[in-house]
């Protein structure tokens, strides 16, 4: 019996064994529980962009929209204003497609375009003489410049705007990227540089680009996107204003802008996008240099009205002595120029730059100033 039990008990243990040592086995071959899988961050969508707008008064600028679009959307992400900036954020009431009212950051690369406001032009010779295009004596010859504003945006045309003998005055849109590089390369062609600021149209429908200078602004929001733009090239001689039929005829607006104009010695020519602009009565009560424009080149962008509106520059300076001429970077303003540009000095004009122009309106109001006449 003694050894039956024994044989019984060691039955048990080896049992007892083996369903420990199967246990063990099973948990060491158990597959280990699967991590959940990383979720990939997803990128929504971009809003839509605001629909093309129309022709603002006097100018065609249904093909611009797609510019603008392009720019807005490669404008530099807001950023918050430096520590001692004392102006303060304001809503924006008029257009309801701009982007926030804080000026841009700096770019994520190294581009050179996000420059540092202009300083005030020291006492003496004031920075658009500084910046200007030299020009030769003119012997008595009518004066012809031809503005190309909206320059930047489209980078091909712009381009090709460059090539174009000179010398012209090219205009860049304060919005516009990669402005140092195309400025300097306007430079290197000889031609003279200024900026183009947007301003409010009378259409309410119509967006004239981010930052624009509209009427419902207070003096403080508005005055921060002046020195924004102001600060999106160096170099330059004048301002010229986008749209603005509607912003161009508020005197205290206009006081604003040629305030800080008059600060930084540059000069302004009116596009007159509308009759009723008060731009030069303003600027001259003011004492800042300033001009209007004569012509449009491209209100109708074909070929042969831009022809014709060359013909009537033409004859506009020859009654006046000076004209001023608008045109933008359209195919057939590219093609007509380029045909006639080089024909201009044979008709016996002198093709200057603007600063040439303001040069001779300002010797003429001086010499009234003396004379009394």
């Amino acid at each position: 019996m003694a050894g039956k039990g024994k044989r019984r008990w060691q039955l048990w243990a080896s049992a007892a064994a083996l369903a420990v040592g199967a246990c063990l086995l099973a948990v060491i071959l158990m597959p280990a529980t699967p991590s959940r899988p990383e979720t990939k961050s997803v990128s929504l969508p971009r809003p839509p962009q605001p629909a093309p707008h129309q022709a603002d008064q006097h100018r065609g600028e249904d093909a611009l929209a797609p510019l603008i679009e392009q720019a807005t959307s490669e404008m530099p992400p807001a950023g918050k204003p430096a520590e001692n900036d004392p102006e303060a954020m304001a809503p924006q009431t008029e257009i309801a497609s701009l982007p926030p009212a804080e000026p841009p950051a700096a770019p994520a690369r190294s581009e050179p375009n996000a420059v540092a406001p202009l300083l005030p032009a020291p006492h003496g010779e004031p920075a658009w003489r500084r910046n200007a295009l030299p020009t030769a004596p003119l012997n008595g010859q009518p004066m012809i410049a031809i503005v190309i504003d909206d320059m930047g945006l489209d980078r091909k045309r712009s381009a090709e705007v460059m090539t174009l003998p000179g010398p012209l005055t090219l205009s860049f849109m304060t919005y516009a990227e990669d402005l140092a590089k195309q400025t300097a390369t306007g430079r290197a062609h000889g031609d003279e540089i200024m900026l183009h600021m947007p301003m409010e149209p009378q259409a309410r429908h119509v967006d004239p680009g981010p930052n624009a200078l509209v009427t419902g602004l207070d003096d403080t929001e508005l005055r921060r996107r002046v020195i924004w733009g102001l600060g999106r090239i160096d170099g330059f001689v004048g301002v010229n204003n986008h749209m603005g039929s509607k912003f161009t005829e508020s005197q205290p607006g206009m006081a604003i802008v040629l305030d800080q104009l008059r600060a930084r010695g540059l000069f302004f020519l009116d596009s007159r996008t509308t009759p009723h602009s008060v731009g030069l009565a303003t600027a001259r009560q003011m004492g800042v240099a300033s001009v209007g424009r004569d012509i449009f080149l491209d209100n109708f962008m074909t070929n042969p009205e831009v022809a014709r509106e060359l013909a009537q520059t033409e004859a506009v300076a020859r009654k006046n002595g000076v004209a001023i001429a608008i045109g933008h970077p359209h195919d057939a303003t590219i093609a007509e120029l380029r045909q006639w540009l080089p024909t201009a000095a044979a008709k016996g004009f002198r093709l200057v730059p603007v600063s040439a122009i303001v040069a001779r309106e300002q010797a003429q109001l001086a010499h009234v100033a003396k004379t009394g006449g």
